[in-house]
């Protein structure tokens, strides 16, 4: 079934079918290249969150829960798949060879967020 196809019956039958895009960033080079890129590639998501073109980003860990491979996830807002992929390219993690990408088209339909701000305790709570 074609993407849009799908969209669309997602769309008529209530569903949010909210578009976004997903890189999962993949180790390509050894952990003191991921470590050395990072600085730069933190800099790089923090100035796409401030123009609104990152909706989420963090490490992910290996199958067991329990270690860091420096695997990461990352959510992009953008206008289409070629706009998220210029952005997850643009990224210095990437640039430097110490990760590749996949890239996907992700169509968050159902869920539920929740937020609280502690505006006295500065705490912020996502649930």
């Amino acid at each position: 079934m074609k993407w849009s196809d799908y969209k669309q019956q997602a769309k008529a039958r209530g569903a949010l079918a909210l578009e976004l895009y997903v890189a999962q960033s993949v180790p390509a080079k050894g952990p003191e290249d991921v470590k050395a890129a990072l600085p730069a590639h933190l800099e790089y998501q923090a100035g796409l969150e401030a123009k609104g073109a990152l909706a989420f980003a963090g490490p992910m860990s290996d199958e067991t829960g329990e270690d860091m491979q420096g695997m990461g996830l990352i959510i992009y807002r953008a206008d289409s798949l070629e706009a998220a992929r210029a952005l997850a390219a643009a990224d210095p993690m990437h640039q430097s060879g110490a990760r590749t990408f996949i890239l996907r088209r992700w169509m968050i339909n159902e869920g539920s967020v929740s937020l609280n701000v502690g505006l006295s305790t500065k705490s912020v709570v996502l649930s």
